[in-house]
C-alpha cells in the first residue's frame, strides 16, 4: 500500500487485529468501538473461523441502528443488574479470595458485585440498589456482552 494512502485512511489496521483477537480470546461473536465519526465493528459468523470486519464513518444515530432479533429475556423475580459493557466477569477480587457476594447475601447500593476486565482494566459493577442477591446469572471467568444479566437482585 502506498505510504500516502495509509496516512489518509482512518482505519487503523492494529485496532482491527486487537478487536480480531479479543473475540478469539474470549468467544464473543462481535465487538464495535468508536473514536470520534468512525466507528469500527469486527463480527464472527458462527459458521466460519474467521471474523469478518466492517467499518463505517461516520457513525450512524443510535436510533438509525437496527437491531437483531434477540431471543425473549426470561422473566425473573427481582432487578437485573446487566453488564455496561464487553469482557470477560470476575466474580472475586483475586483468585482464591471469597466471591463480592452469594446468592442470598444482603447488599448495600453501590456495593461491588463483580468486576468485568475489558481491555485489561477491572471494572467493579456495582449493585445499583440496596436488597438479596436472588441469582448470579454468570460464571466466574465467563466473557459477557453489553446489556447481558449477570445477577438479579430482590
Amino acid at each position: 500500500m502506498p505510504e500516502s494512502k495509509a496516512k489518509n485512511d482512518p482505519i487503523d489496521a492494529r485496532l482491527v487485529r486487537r478487536l480480531a483477537g479479543i473475540l478469539n480470546d474470549t468467544g464473543l461473536t462481535e465487538i464495535e468501538v468508536e473514536r470520534g465519526d468512525l466507528r469500527i465493528k469486527v463480527a464472527r459468523n458462527l459458521t466460519a473461523a474467521t471474523p469478518t470486519v466492517y467499518a463505517a464513518a461516520p457513525a450512524p444515530a443510535p436510533a438509525a441502528t437496527a437491531a437483531a432479533p434477540r431471543a425473549a429475556e426470561p422473566e425473573y423475580a427481582g432487578d437485573l443488574v446487566k453488564s455496561p459493557m464487553v469482557g470477560t466477569i470476575y466474580l472475586q477480587p483475586e483468585p482464591g479470595a471469597p466471591p463480592f457476594v452469594r446468592v442470598g447475601d444482603m447488599v448495600a447500593e453501590g456495593q461491588t458485585l463483580v468486576l468485568v476486565e475489558a481491555m485489561k482494566t477491572m471494572n467493579p459493577i456495582p449493585a445499583p440498589r440496596a436488597g438479596r442477591i436472588l441469582e448470579m446469572l454468570v460464571a466466574d471467568g465467563q466473557p459477557v456482552e453489553f446489556g447481558e444479566p449477570l445477577a438479579v437482585i430482590g
